[in-house]
């Protein structure tokens, strides 16, 4: 069967850009200060032109509405919102943080990007994703993804009181940890067949994406490439902290501080 290939949005990089980030998977949460704090001093200091949130920068997210108390939510908000005064801010769901919507955008200056979008930069080509959609072999992770991405399950959970939200949020907090402990949290990887199938309809030679937590660059062939971001762990030994810079020099690895 022939995988199948979604639209893609295209965003042109304004003539003044000349770097951008990259970054997935920082699963963010008040439970570990140390990873938010690295990436609030990288937000703070990066010399970039636009950073590009590719998914899960929150461990979870239980609706826009958690903004409206003080709390680490709120802090990240912050964060977020001081650098999109400096810089271009691009958010995409992941597989943590889907419920992310306009209040969010609202509240920080960042722009949601859809899921799959081409970026046109320094005279290529480049779609982005987080990737969880292009893992076909996972069979019981894309029918919980096609479940809960359906406009009906989102607004039932969200009629849900914010507590009942966040006592479910511990929980599958807690169901990830045991999952790590036992050494069961390793995602299935991205489909070879479908990525070059997205790759040539997008008439792109290079695919951007997270969610695996294997960061590499894989040789598709035909002049395609698959490269995908790492993970953020601070208390990692060593620590994961990397970022992935795309300027005229082509795509580089940052690992930080």
């Amino acid at each position: 069967m022939a995988p199948v290939v979604p639209g893609f949005a295209q965003l042109q990089a304004p003539a003044t850009w000349r770097t951008v980030d990259f970054i997935s998977d920082l699963h963010l949460q008040a439970s570990e200060p140390a990873t938010f704090d690295a990436w609030r001093r990288y937000m703070q200091a990066t010399p970039a032109d636009a950073v590009f949130i590719l998914g899960d920068l929150f461990e979870v997210w239980v609706g826009d509405d958690v903004l409206t108390q003080p709390g680490f939510e709120a802090e990240c908000a912050a964060v977020m919102h001081a650098a999109s005064q400096r810089l271009g801010l691009y958010f995409m769901h992941g597989n943590r943080d889907f419920l992310a919507g306009d209040g969010l955008m609202d509240a920080t200056g960042a722009t949601l990007l859809q899921d799959p979008t081409v970026l046109v930069l320094h005279g290529q080509r480049f779609v982005l994703t987080h990737g969880d959609a292009l893992c076909l072999d996972d069979h019981d992770y894309m029918a919980f993804r096609a479940q809960v991405r359906t406009p009906s399950w989102q607004q039932g959970f969200l009629a849900q009181p914010l507590a009942q939200r966040q006592a479910v949020a511990r929980g599958l907090r807690e169901a990830s940890e045991s999952r790590k402990r036992s050494n069961a949290s390793d995602y299935a990887d991205v489909d070879t067949p479908a990525a070059r199938a997205w790759l040539a309809k997008a008439q792109a030679g290079t695919m951007i994406h997270g969610h695996t937590h294997k960061p590499a660059a894989h040789d598709l062939g035909g002049g395609m490439q698959r490269v995908v971001l790492s993970d953020w762990d601070a208390a990692a030994q060593p620590a994961r902290l990397e970022v992935l810079r795309l300027d005229s020099g082509g795509l580089h690895r940052l690992a930080l501080g």
